[in-house]
């Protein structure tokens, strides 16, 4: 191990068990959670720190959203981050490029030690006046109809939670096609080209500063930075960041869930994913349905309502931008 990690705290673990967990440890993006510890980022290296988890407080998710996030234009985006409290009042923030590694993170905390907070103080307060607000709008008791249909929902629910793999996998891959869909084409060849000249310039600088030519080592920072940059922004077009591989992952991931749901499932295998379920449980507890397809239809309904000049809480945002490109690319049918 070229780097062993650096402690973050007042609690140490012993050098040879740290090392032997970072090993074996479960890694998302650049973090890790091994047995003993959180493996934490820095800014140019992954899992550069560690958190022994008797530390850990708190581990959150928090999202910053670039100018380019609101409007899906240009190459930025949501910019998220994982947030880990640890001592008293000790924070290490670690950026990720991907969202869905965040969320796989915290997920497994969640299984392997539910003791601890998976959100942060403000947000464990909205949650709390979610829920009152949400207890306060269903109806106390239900008809028969209603509740055998949310029987049968909360038993689909089920099926789909307990391989949880099948649905991410149906929302990611819904998520990247309706992302490559709607982005310009010529932004990743524009990428591809600066990466090439980008490249060149780091080669021609390395044979300047062979040559003794000081001004060589400008073309190769400047080189490299732009070889890193956009190597890292997911625009290039490579083998599985190309519109055949993606529109196949999209096709995979459908066929897939088809083949674990069966034909009885209460909803098309293209939705199959936990969250519409519980959305189409909230439907029939308010009382605006009766039966599983009246449910899903009022639920269509609602997500179609929600565009970017409705303003939600954030887990409602975190809820519809995991489902609706679902919906989008299949126009609701």
């Amino acid at each position: 191990m070229i780097f062993k990690p650096k402690q973050l705290g007042k609690v140490s673990l012993p050098q040879d068990d740290m090392v032997a967990d970072k090993k074996a440890c479960f890694r998302y993006g650049p973090c890790g959670v091994g047995k003993l510890a959180l493996y934490l980022n820095s800014f140019y290296f992954d899992r550069r720190y560690y958190v022994p988890i008797q530390s850990v407080k708190r581990v959150f998710k928090r999202v910053a959203m670039s100018r380019g996030g609101f409007t899906r234009r240009g190459v930025f985006a949501s910019v998220p981050y994982l947030v880990v409290e640890y001592d008293k009042n000790q924070v290490k923030q670690c950026n990720f490029k991907r969202e869905e590694d965040v969320d796989d993170m915290l997920a497994y905390i969640g299984k392997q030690w539910p003791s601890i907070p998976l959100h942060s103080v403000e947000a464990e307060r909205r949650l709390r006046e979610k829920a009152a607000r949400e207890a306060a709008r269903y109806l106390k008791e239900l008809t028969p109809q209603a509740q055998a249909a949310w029987d049968e929902l909360e038993r689909a629910k089920k099926q789909l939670e307990n391989d949880p793999g099948r649905s991410t996998r149906l929302a990611r891959a819904a998520k990247e096609k309706r992302r490559n869909d709607q982005a310009n084409p010529a932004y990743k060849w524009v990428a591809l080209a600066i990466v090439i000249a980008g490249a060149l310039a780091a080669a021609y600088g390395v044979y300047a500063l062979l040559t003794h030519d000081r001004t060589g080592i400008y073309f190769t920072l400047l080189g490299l930075a732009a070889v890193f940059f956009f190597a890292g922004s997911r625009v290039l077009p490579t083998a599985k960041n190309n519109k055949k591989a993606i529109d196949q992952a999209w096709e995979d991931a459908k066929a897939a869930m088809a083949k674990y749901i069966g034909p009885d499932f209460p909803v098309p295998s293209q939705y199959a994913h936990p969250i519409v379920l519980q959305r189409m449980i909230r439907v029939l507890r308010e009382g605006r349905a009766q039966t599983v397809d009246q449910a899903f239809e009022v639920m269509k309904k609602d997500l179609k309502a929600l565009n970017s000049s409705v303003q939600v809480e954030q887990e409602e945002y975190d809820e519809v931008v995991t489902v609706k490109p679902m919906f989008l690319l299949c126009n609701y049918e």
